[in-house]
C-alpha cells in the first residue's frame, strides 16, 4: 500500500506539472545591482545631530534633526559644519524629512501629522500642513512633495494641500522595501535611505522599481559602528556642482561621495 501511494503521489504531481500554466520570465525579476562610494572629501558634523534630512541650497546646507525635545532645523556651513542658524521646534514635536520647494522648506513630524512650512530665506515658519500617517523622508520633483513612511510606498502630495496625487510601491527584484526613510530626488530619480541598512536605493518615480542600490559601509564612521541608532540618514545633492553628499545620525563627519557608474556632472543650478 506504500508503494502504491508513493507512486499514485507522483503521478498526480506530474500531471500538475504538465497541467501548469508557463511561467512568465518576467516573473523572476533580478535584484538591482549594488555599487560602492568613493569618497573625495570629508568635512565636519555635528556628533549630536540625529538627522532626519538634508538639503543643498546656494552654497550651504539645510539640515533637519530629530528626537522629541531636541528637534530642529538648520543652516549649515559645509566646510566647518558650523550651525549658522538654527530653528527649534516645540518639545512634543519629533522632526523627520524635509524637502524645498519653490522658496519653501516643508518638514515633517513622526507621528504629529503636521508639516511645518519655513521662509527658506530667514527659517520664519509660514504655515504648516495636516496628514494623517507617520512622516519620515521627504523630497521633491519639483511639482509635487513625495513622502515615505516607513513603509515600501511613496506618495505624492499637493504642496499647498497635502492631499494625495498617487502613490508608487517600491519593489526591488520584485520584492517590497521597506523602512524607506530620507529621500533626495536626483537627476530624475528618487533616492532614498533604508532604515538600519547602509545602502541608498534609487527608484524610478513612475514604477516604483529600484534601478541600483549604493553601499554606504565603507565609509561609515568608526565611531559609530555598532549603535544601532547612528544610521547612514542624509542625502543632499548639489544640482549645478554634481556633488552627491552623504552622512547620518550621530555621524561626526558629512562625506561628498561619488558613484563610479553614475554621471551627476554638473547641471544647471536648483534648489
Amino acid at each position: 500500500m506504500m508503494r502504491i501511494a508513493g507512486v499514485a503521489a507522483l503521478v498526480m504531481a506530474l500531471r500538475a506539472c504538465d497541467s501548469a500554466e508557463p511561467k512568465d520570465p518576467e516573473d523572476d525579476v533580478a535584484p538591482a545591482p549594488v555599487e560602492a562610494v568613493e569618497q573625495v572629501r570629508t568635512y565636519p558634523h555635528d556628533p549630536q545631530a540625529f538627522t532626519q534630512g538634508l538639503l543643498w541650497r546656494n552654497g550651504e546646507l539645510l539640515e533637519s534633526t530629530g528626537r522629541y525635545g531636541e528637534s530642529s532645523l538648520r543652516r549649515v556651513e559645509l566646510e566647518t559644519g558650523r550651525v549658522i542658524q538654527k530653528v527649534d521646534l516645540p518639545r512634543q514635536y519629533f522632526a523627520e524629512g524635509m524637502a524645498l520647494l519653490r522658496d519653501s522648506i516643508y518638514q515633517l513630524t513622526w507621528r504629529e501629522g503636521v508639516a511645518f512650512v519655513y521662509d527658506v530665506a530667514t527659517l520664519r515658519q509660514t504655515g504648516q500642513r495636516a496628514y494623517t500617517g507617520e512622516g519620515w523622508g521627504l523630497t521633491t520633483d519639483g511639482t509635487s512633495l513625495i513622502v515615505s513612511d516607513g513603509s515600501h510606498t511613496l506618495t505624492f502630495v499637493d504642496p499647498a494641500t497635502f492631499a494625495m496625487q498617487r502613490a508608487i510601491n517600491v519593489l526591488d527584484g520584485g520584492e517590497p522595501v521597506y523602512d524607506l526613510n530620507e529621500l533626495e530626488f536626483v537627476r530624475g530619480e528618487i533616492w532614498a535611505n533604508v532604515w538600519h541598512r547602509s545602502d541608498i536605493v534609487r527608484i524610478d518615480p513612475q514604477t516604483g522599481t529600484v534601478k541600483g542600490r549604493i553601499d554606504l559601509s565603507a565609509i561609515l564612521p568608526p565611531e559609530v559602528r555598532g549603535n544601532l541608532e547612528a544610521v547612514p540618514n542624509g542625502i543632499a545633492f548639489d544640482e549645478a556642482g554634481g556633488r552627491l553628499f552623504v552622512t547620518g545620525k550621530l555621524w561626526p563627519r558629512l562625506y561628498e561621495v561619488r558613484v563610479r557608474s553614475l554621471n551627476l556632472g554638473g547641471g544647471q543650478a536648483g534648489g
